[in-house]
């Protein structure tokens, strides 16, 4: 029943009933002219739930509220704030273009992550086969020599040949730490030290906190424009983030703020989530009462951060990871040819 919308089909569904709201068509007629579009049975049938909500009388949040997993807390905390204010056009328009910035954000993070892992799995692959497929091939070659193979061929022969014997056991070893690392993070401390290690990593850390700030500072910003409750709108953005660090530590904000705590005060006492610029300029917006404002601007510099990051990292990472491949397959080649060269330095005229 709840299954997951990407933010593709949630940011389509909010900009095409916007539409058809602003030319006037009553939401109920717009859920059915959208349900006979629908790509597939369980999108089908959320729709018929959120027609049968409109049809008692009820507001369209509501339906969307109990398929929450497949909207989330954004998407229907804007629209419960459209509805009863009497902006759900605007609202609808706003929530469309914020879940194509999430969704193109999120693109440039999985294609961060997604780049080395390809070159890394292209080196593997090319190492792979010059020792498992072409080494072997030769080695009858050395053998017919008779001269002492150099210590890299060694190497490489008793690499190849572990290899050639224990491959499979290789594989099944890979797939068994794959399962348990799964596993492992699924417990939730396991999880949450593991995050806590990945975000004070050098170069990845501040990777990953300008992805989560830019997030979190946009989905907060957004609510309160939409005047959510700042401490609604903390609880949703701490149900629509994807990190366990910064899960935990907006609850514990929505806390502090119901006990009559600032927004920043709170924030200082995290600094390995909330850098100084953060807490410092959220004081500066709660102080001038422009607090979504100073927020989207937040979200807007930590956009950049993560981009400079990004193409900072990869700079780094493409040029590193071309010469540990380079190096794999220049000691190859090097235990290849050395022996060859040994024999034609015996060859006296």
């Amino acid at each position: 029943m709840n299954k997951r919308f990407s933010l593709q089909d949630q940011a389509f569904f909010a900009r095409r009933l916007s539409m058809l709201v602003r030319s006037n068509v009553p939401i109920l007629d717009a859920l059915r002219m959208m349900k006979a579009q629908a790509r597939n049975k369980s999108t089908g049938h959320m729709f018929d739930h959120m027609i049968a909500t409109t049809s008692n009388g009820q507001f369209l949040w509501k339906g969307m509220a109990d398929y929450k997993k497949s909207f989330g807390d954004f998407s229907v905390n804007l629209v419960k704030v459209g509805e009863t204010s009497g902006t759900l056009t605007e609202n609808l328009i706003y929530l469309a273009d914020e879940l194509d910035k999430k969704r193109e954000l999120r693109k440039k993070m999985m294609s961060a992550m997604l780049y080395p892992a390809v070159i890394l799995a292209a080196s593997l692959g090319v190492t792979g086969l010059l020792t498992v497929y072409l080494f072997p091939k030769l080695m009858p070659v050395f053998q017919s020599l008779n001269v002492e193979l150099p210590f890299t061929t060694r190497v490489l022969l008793h690499t190849s040949n572990f290899l050639i014997n224990y491959w499979h056991y290789l594989i099944l070893g890979f797939i068994a730490f794959i399962i348990g690392f799964i596993f492992l993070l699924k417990i939730q401390q396991v999880r949450y030290w593991f995050l806590r290690v990945v975000i004070s990593l050098p170069l990845i850390g501040g990777f990953v906190q300008d992805y989560h700030l830019a997030n979190t500072c946009r989905t907060l910003s957004m609510l309160l424009k939409s005047s959510v409750r700042v401490m609604e709108a903390v609880n949703v953005t701490a149900n629509t983030s994807s990190n366990l660090l910064y899960q935990i530590q907006l609850a514990e904000l929505s806390k502090a703020i119901a006990r009559g705590s600032n927004i920043a005060d709170h924030m200082e006492l995290s600094p390995h989530l909330f850098p100084p610029l953060v807490h410092q300029m959220v004081a500066i917006g709660e102080r001038t009462g422009s607090l979504s404002d100073t927020l989207m601007h937040l979200s807007e510099i930590y956009e950049k951060e993560f981009d400079d990051r990004n193409k900072a990292l990869t700079s780094i990472m493409e040029p590193a990871l071309m010469c540990i491949m380079g190096l794999i397959v220049g000691f190859i080649a090097v235990s290849i040819i050395t022996p060859i060269y040994a024999v034609t330095q015996n060859i006296h005229p």
